[in-house]
């Protein structure tokens, strides 16, 4: 698995194959937070698991260091995941698929969690649920029999991160740019309905995730993706951004659009715009 997005057509072909692999449903909705579990009861892909963003992707706020200013998605500790990750059947060798019905924004998590843990072997379905039924993948309802526990050996990451503490004492220094993967109503500062404070890191760039999409809600082709982000970053190079969001949730779907387009290598700042606005000693800009 060397790209980090497969198709649903080669999907299929795989599946076919009869090639080891594990499907991850990670549905979700910030506004209603039961929604990706009724949807994953209701259809999903032949065999896959459920990961919820609150309950397997996140780490419980009463658990982090730091809290409540953690932010709204912390991360739990990299041996707490890879715990979690074997309680749920996943294996050292066996590749993954994560998909979503939301454009790859909760199954990007997936993909840069894994990744941060050091499991390479895993990609994103592009076009998620929406592309896998154009295809006519097959289906099913109702629950999925519990995988038996598996043995997930923690590696070094992949990926890389980058804490309030840094990433406030090098604002405005150096080449580093920061990038906000929000709407761009609440980067203005408008509009601000999941977090206390509108507005954002004084000096970053907005890219909205989903304008990593095309009309079909696939990602757009590497080349148009990879023509972008260079006129947003200028000359900077991949190492030289901090991708962020508004809890470290769709920023993940950036690092994916870069990976796709061959400029891999950015940091993310977990926390994001929900850790930030609630530290008093962080600046808050607004507008454009």
């Amino acid at each position: 698995m060397t790209q980090p997005l497969i198709t649903a057509s080669a999907l299929r072909a795989l599946l076919a194959s009869g090639s080891p692999l594990l499907l991850c449903d990670c549905s979700f909705d910030l506004s209603d937070t039961g929604a990706g579990v009724r949807s994953h009861a209701e259809r999903h892909l032949p065999g896959a698991i459920y990961l919820n963003l609150d309950q397997d992707l996140s780490a419980l706020k009463s658990t982090v260091a730091g809290a409540p200013s953690a932010g709204r998605h912390p991360l739990p500790t990299r041996e707490a995941f890879a715990t979690r990750l074997a309680a749920l059947g996943f294996r050292d060798d066996l590749p993954v698929v994560a998909y979503d019905g939301s454009g790859g924004m909760y199954a990007a998590r997936l993909w840069w969690m894994l990744r941060w843990v050091g499991h390479a072997a895993v990609q994103v379905l592009d076009g998620g649920l929406a592309a896998w039924t154009a295809a006519d993948g097959a289906l099913q309802s109702g629950p999925v029999a519990a995988r038996s526990s598996g043995s997930f050996t923690l590696r070094p990451p992949l990926v890389s991160t980058l804490a309030f503490d840094d990433l406030l004492d090098g604002l405005g220094r150096g080449s580093r740019l920061i990038v906000d993967a929000r709407a761009p109503d609440r980067f203005r500062g408008e509009n601000e309905t999941l977090d206390p404070v509108g507005g954002h890191i004084p000096g970053a760039a907005n890219r909205f995730f989903r304008h990593n999409l095309g009309p079909d809600g696939c990602f757009k082709a590497a080349d148009q993706l990879r023509s972008e982000w260079q006129d947003l970053i200028g000359g900077r190079r991949p190492a030289d951004l901090v991708q962020q969001c508004g809890s470290g949730v769709t920023a993940c779907h950036n690092l994916l659009a870069l990976e796709a387009a061959g400029l891999g290598g950015s940091a993310l700042y977990p926390g994001s715009w929900s850790e930030w606005c609630g530290r008093p000693q962080a600046p808050v800009a607004t507008g454009a």
